[in-house]
């Protein structure tokens, strides 16, 4: 689907040029109707969108399946406790520290540019949402791996002491070119792919 934005993407561009030399030109009547479509047009896609990101169920993964990012494919492998962890008893705040193993594998050819925006964050069963703890995780979701190649991140979050039915959330954000992808567990409306941590 990412083909079909970008075609989307060209598509507009080249229309765009197109109305920029009707006006120059004059041709006012071309540059109204060369809106009309670029406007329908997206308004038929925005639909499509919508319609399938409402109607397709939210996608859980279990542990060692794996979520892709074009190359680079995310697989949660263990999940476990910090039990004592720079005096965080002391806090006396009644949370926990949850420590996730992921896997990240390139399955492409070519040495895969880090996924820059990949975060994740954690999810209970009431949809309380945690992020990552900064400094506590070692290898980032971010760095780099060569080609065919893997390496081990362990992000860990502060979650509450009452927090059950834990699920690993992976996203790129809000603002990334993702959000208009069809079918795309970011996209705008689409029920989140997560990972049950349920063991």
């Amino acid at each position: 689907m990412e083909l079909l934005l970008a075609g989307m993407a060209g598509w507009s561009a080249l229309g765009a040029v197109g109305m920029g030399i009707s006006a120059v030109r004059g041709e006012r009547a071309k540059v109204v109707r060369g809106v009309a479509w670029l406007v329908g047009v997206w308004v038929v896609y925005m639909a499509v969108l919508l319609g399938v990101s409402l109607a397709q169920p939210q996608r859980v993964l279990g542990l060692g399946q794996d979520q892709c990012f074009g190359d680079l494919c995310y697989a949660v492998m263990g999940v476990d406790e910090v039990p004592e962890f720079f005096g965080r008893n002391q806090m006396g705040d009644g949370t926990r520290l949850v420590r996730v193993a992921v896997r990240v594998r390139n399955r492409g050819k070519d040495s895969a540019e880090a996924e820059k925006l990949v975060k994740a964050y954690l999810l209970d069963g009431q949809g309380r949402r945690w992020a990552e703890v900064p400094g506590l995780t070692g290898n980032r979701l971010t760095r780099p791996v060569a080609a065919g190649g893997e390496m081990v991140s362990e992000p860990v979050f502060k979650v509450a002491g009452d927090a059950r039915g834990l699920a690993l959330g992976l996203t790129r954000g809000r603002w990334q070119p993702g959000v208009l992808v069809i079918g795309d567990s970011d996209s705008w409306w689409h029920k989140r792919t997560v990972v049950s941590l349920e063991r």
